[in-house]
Formats: structure tokens, C-alpha cells, sequence
């Protein structure tokens, strides 16, 4: 549900010059699978010994962020959109999250979920980003 609010938003990404990668530890195949069955169109990179996970410090999740009130109340919104949420090929257990990485370098923004459905907004993201946009070129430069 993420990557799919983040792709509606894709031009105004782009318009931001917002370069979006997906990173998943899953294999090729239900990598290829899954951009089969969605809409979204941005690179993969497969980290299946997953360093990047480890090097941003997403471990393990906890039962209770897999199974709780949080992990719940997300499904059950999903249901009531009409959603069945699919039964997970991969490892439900490893933590994923959003870096925002700006164009020198510098992490903008570090989140790491507490379960699969810990994610920042997709406003507080291009919040971010307009951000990073306006220390780069003071008021009125290069906009």
C-alpha cells in the first residue's frame, strides 16, 4: 500500500527530482512477480544477504509489532477498502523502512517500521524532500 500512494505520486516526485528505489531482500522471482502485479515501475535492488538492511539498522521485528493492535488495525483497514491483504511469500519478520538519501550524500530521513505497517506518510516524505529542496537553493535560485 506505500510504494502504491508513493507511485500516485510519482510526477510530483519526479517534478522534485526524487529518484525512488525499492530495495527487497525477496528473490528475483517474487521480485519480477511483484512488478507483474503492480503498477509501480521503479528500479529493484535485490539485497538478499541484506546488508543495506543491517547497515540501516532494520533487524528483526518483535511478535507483538507483527501481530499487534498496530499490524491489526492496518489489515483491517485494508479490508474495508476491499483489499484482501495476500499471504506473505518472504520473511514477515524482517523490519523494513524509508531512507531519504539527499543528492550529496547526507540522510535526510531514517525510518525504520516497528512492523509491516509502520511507514511515514507519503506528505511527510514530500515534506522532507521540499525541504532538502529548499537548503539547496536559497529563496528565489535554481527553482
Amino acid at each position: 500500500d506505500h510504494l502504491s500512494q508513493l507511485w500516485e505520486k510519482r510526477e510530483f516526485l519526479e517534478e522534485l527530482e526524487v529518484a525512488v528505489l525499492i530495495v527487497t531482500f525477496e528473490s528475483r522471482n517474487l521480485a519480477e512477480t511483484y512488478l507483474q502485479e503492480s503498477s509501480v515501475a521503479w528500479p529493484i535492488l535485490l539485497d538478499e544477504r541484506r546488508h543495506l538492511y543491517k547497515g540501516y539498522q532494520m533487524d528483526r521485528a518483535s511478535f507483538w509489532d507483527l501481530w499487534g493492535p498496530h499490524s491489526f488495525w492496518a489489515y483491517l483497514k485494508q479490508l474495508l477498502k476491499g483489499n484482501v491483504p495476500k499471504a506473505p511469500n518472504g520473511d514477515i519478520s524482517q523490519r523494513g523502512g524509508n531512507v531519504l538519501i539527499d543528492k550529496t550524500g547526507a540522510i535526510k530521513l531514517h525510518h525504520v517500521g516497528t512492523g509491516p505497517a509502520d511507514r511515514p506518510s507519503v506528505a511527510s516524505i514530500i515534506d522532507v524532500v521540499q525541504g532538502i529542496r529548499s537548503q539547496t537553493f536559497p529563496a528565489g535560485e535554481g527553482q
